[in-house]
């Protein structure tokens, strides 16, 4: 199994800020574009969760490391891997390529956790978890 992910994104004008650099929020955008694509790729994919689990996954922690920026029209490349799995969490950690020069341009992770609908911590459903094992025992 596909320990990573990698999507590609084109840096749109309204990415940027001010002066011409993508705007540091949107990094987490594209976090969230890279991880449900990662996930998509395992046959997990979040509108099943909500639905068919009733559960949600909230991003309980969110860092990213910026290294060099990102312009209008650069493409940029995702790298997605799960780092951590626990009972009711999991961790993914990006990293962020400008495509043409293979620049690291940030690095980043977020913390997610599985909760039921009175927003309370559940185990990770047994059919997701033995998807993400697999991912996580290739990893080692």
């Amino acid at each position: 199994m596909n320990m990573d992910n990698t999507v590609e994104i084109r840096v749109r004008y309204a990415d940027t800020d001010q002066m011409g650099v993508v705007y540091y929020a949107n990094y987490f955008v594209w976090l969230e574009i890279a991880r449900t694509e990662f996930l998509r790729q395992l046959g997990i994919d979040y509108k099943s969760i909500e639905e068919k689990e009733r559960l949600s996954l909230p991003v309980i922690e969110a860092w990213c490391r910026y290294k060099a920026p990102a312009c209008y029209d650069d493409i940029v490349l995702i790298r997605t891997y799960l780092s951590q799995l626990r009972n009711t969490s999991l961790e993914f950690e990006y990293e962020i390529f400008n495509k043409k020069t293979n620049q690291l341009l940030a690095k980043a992770g977020t913390q997610h956790v599985f909760i039921n609908s009175q927003r309370r911590p559940v185990k990770i459903p047994e059919k997701i978890n033995s998807l993400l094992e697999k991912v996580v025992l290739s990893n080692k």
